[in-house]
């Protein structure tokens, strides 16, 4: 089971996606807009798990200095990686650089999402112990320095939910309501790989979260990546990142970022 995304995949995706609303329509006429919560056209809460079947040399082991396969480095990045040196970085207390956002679904392990409130959801990872926060609406971020997770707008695209469409089918699959884009800035600079491949505080990431039902019936979530840092890409970096939905918290443990791993 692959789901790696080619650039002209990308761009038939970029296609399908254009009839696709950008947020659900305004509740009822004279009243508020739904929550994000109650919008929802895909569930995304509960446990999941890391299915890797791509990268497996940069994403099941350390990968080796100076393989960077894969990345559109520019010649700055590639010098920045050069001089990567994991016991400096323990030194310096730099133990989560690869557990950034743009990053951290790479990292396999285990995601629990859940509804911080009404228009916020919260993605945990047991992998460093990390949590992210998709805030809806016209959320303004606060003032204060880039963090690893940085500030995160998530929407909701609805496919056939549109104003004055039909509204999703709520027995179709996953893939038939809708999914979910977060815009993610305001990052910390930090590693692409463990390896020391650099993205800077310019980067840009943007994910379009899908949920696909198999035949065998397993529900699964992959995630599209794509950064864009100008400093340090010639251009954006695209991968694909996979999980499996579990119905319980099996195998969730919470464990701290390493440098060496």
């Amino acid at each position: 089971m692959r789901y790696r995304v080619s650039s002209g995949l990308l761009a038939l995706a970029i296609g399908a996606a254009l009839p696709l609303a950008a947020q659900p329509p305004a509740g009822g006429r004279g009243g508020p807009p739904p929550t994000a919560k109650a919008a929802a056209p895909i569930d995304l809460t509960g446990y999941w798990v890391s299915i890797v079947n791509e990268d497996w040399r940069y994403r099941m082991v350390m990968p080796a200095p100076g393989d960077y396969q894969g990345v559109p480095m520019n010649v700055e990045s590639r010098k920045v990686a050069d001089t990567w040196d994991p016991a400096k970085d323990e030194a310096a207390g730099e133990l989560c650089k690869a557990y950034g956002a743009p990053a951290i679904l790479r990292v396999p392990g285990h995601l629990r999402f859940t509804w911080q409130d009404d228009q916020t959801m919260r993605m945990e990872t047991d992998a460093g112990t990390q949590t992210r926060l998709f805030h809806f609406g016209n959320w303004k971020a606060p003032a204060g320095p880039p963090t690893l997770q940085g500030d995160s707008l998530a929407s909701w695209e609805v496919r056939g939910g549109g104003r004055g469409g039909p509204a999703p089918d709520p027995n179709a699959p996953p893939q038939g309501k809708g999914s979910l884009k977060v815009t993610t800035t305001h990052l910390k600079a930090g590693y692409l790989r463990k390896n020391g491949v650099p993205y800077s505080e310019n980067a840009l990431l943007t994910e379009y979260y899908d949920m696909l039902k198999e035949q065998n019936g397993d529900v699964m979530l992959v995630v599209t990546s794509v950064v864009a840092d100008p400093q340090y890409l010639r251009e954006p970096f695209i991968v694909t990142s996979h999980f499996k939905k579990q119905a319980n918290d099996a195998g969730w443990k919470p464990t701290p970022c390493s440098v060496r791993w």
